[in-house]
């Protein structure tokens, strides 16, 4: 995952899923739909960062709770630097 600071007062989110880390289509896609979720439930935290998430070879054979945990990691992350002092 990639995060820049942007103007906005708001969160951007990017979805980079090559055919490479998830052959078929639905796999993809579902990655791609657990990715945003993931960012619609901590867009909050996340005020004015660009961020991009790019999938990792074998991540379409994770299961669904894994991939959300593996987000949730790095939405928190991303958000301390952002959060008021």
């Amino acid at each position: 995952m990639l995060t820049r600071p942007n103007d906005l007062a708001h969160p951007r989110l990017g979805l980079a899923i090559s055919r490479k880390v998830a052959k078929s289509a639905v796999a993809r896609n579902r990655l791609k739909r657990i990715a945003r979720e993931s960012f619609r439930r901590r867009q909050g935290q996340l005020d004015g960062l660009d961020c991009v998430v790019m999938a990792r070879s074998g991540a379409s054979e994770q299961d669904n709770a894994v991939l959300f945990a593996s987000l949730e990691r790095h939405w928190r992350r991303f958000a301390r630097p952002c959060a008021p002092c």
